[in-house]
């Protein structure tokens, strides 16, 4: 039990705020306690119960994740995991305890790059971790943006469900306020989409085709998150571990088909989106030819003329233009005029 670990020879501070923050939660049908401890002195021993303990940790620091784990009695790759943002969604049974592994994505500006990380409202995701044993349970963001506020909320009503639950059902709830964020991610998504293809209807732009390339790419790093995950929440139905109630089964059953659902959602998007990526491309081979059709329309009746121009080269002896003075410059300046006038033509019509 993690309460009869030794502690660490070291002295840890948590800070109350930022990146390694520390929230204790501990709580039963009759009472409930929130503080941010000020050492881990002040969060161990848990206690014991029925009284059920959350540790919620904000952020990825080697000095607070490390001496955790070996306050919770963790495995050393449980903890090496922690500490490595990036991991496959998987679910893992180490006896004592449940470690899951997932995703929880929304737009904003990320920090860092490629799947985990955006910029300009790009989608970013942090990684999420979960392990729960017999009355104690710790999550850790990877940054922590109020995710699990909702599952705070409900601690505090005396009448709610989670109150008179075991820890696995506080795990469901932590898992279900993942999942719940997908569907809030993907109907910003499918607004996008729907904007996307009126304006590929209508007038679509270079910009139009790295708004699909965009999106599409988003909703590969989702299904890159929601295919593993729905294998570990498979996993998690499946397993025979003593931390998993038959009371729960069914609620988790619910977030399964709920990450079911938002995978299908995600392949429908994905379809809409290549259907739409086909009608630019359809559009802009169509709006190529209308411009090569006008363009040898203009060639066409030119051609007759410049062909004249050439054989008789202008020659006459009775051109008034010839002897005027200012006939060089008229001509120039009518030259800058028609090719003045072609180009705004052209950028009117959306030809540049």
């Amino acid at each position: 039990m993690p309460a009869s670990v030794a502690a660490p020879p070291w002295p840890l501070e948590l800070e109350s705020e930022g990146e390694g923050a520390v929230t204790l939660v501990v709580y039963d049908e009759r009472r409930l306690e929130e503080r941010r401890p000020a050492g881990l002195e002040e969060a161990f021993p848990l206690p014991e119960p029925p009284l059920i303990a959350w540790l919620d940790v904000k952020g990825l620091d080697p000095g607070l994740l490390g001496p955790l784990g070996e306050r919770l009695g963790l495995h050393p790759l449980v903890i090496e995991d922690l500490l490595t943002p990036g991991q496959r969604p998987k679910l893992e049974d180490y006896g004592d305890y449940l470690f899951l592994i997932l995703y929880a994505f929304r737009h904003g500006i990320g920090q860092g790059g490629g799947e985990r990380g955006g910029r300009g409202g790009e989608l970013w995701g942090e990684q999420i971790a979960l392990l729960w044993g017999s009355n104690w349970a710790a999550s850790v963001e990877e940054r922590g943006d109020g995710l699990f506020e909702p599952v705070r909320r409900r601690l505090r009503n005396e009448k709610a469900r989670l109150r008179r639950r075991k820890v696995d059902y506080l795990a469901y709830a932590l898992i279900d306020a993942v999942v719940d964020r997908y569907f809030v991610v993907l109907e910003q998504l499918s607004d996008r989409i729907e904007v996307l293809s009126e304006e590929v209807a209508t007038a679509p732009t270079p910009k139009t085709l790295q708004a699909i390339h965009r999106v599409k790419r988003e909703l590969l790093f989702l299904r890159k998150s929601l295919w593993p995950l729905r294998e570990a929440l498979g996993k998690l139905l499946r397993t025979d571990s003593p931390w998993i109630s038959r009371e729960t089964r069914p609620f988790l059953h619910d977030v399964y088909d709920h990450t079911v659902h938002a995978l299908d959602v995600v392949e429908t998007l994905r379809d809409l989106v290549t259907g739409m990526l086909d009608v630019y491309l359809s559009s802009a081979g169509n709006r190529l030819n209308e411009i090569m059709k006008a363009l040898t329309v203009i060639a066409t009746i030119f051609m007759p003329l410049t062909v004249l121009a050439g054989i008789y080269g202008m020659n006459f002896d009775y051109m008034p233009e010839l002897h005027w003075r200012w006939g060089y410059f008229v001509v120039l300046g009518i030259m800058a005029v028609l090719t003045g006038g072609l180009l705004i033509y052209f950028r009117r019509k959306r030809w540049l």
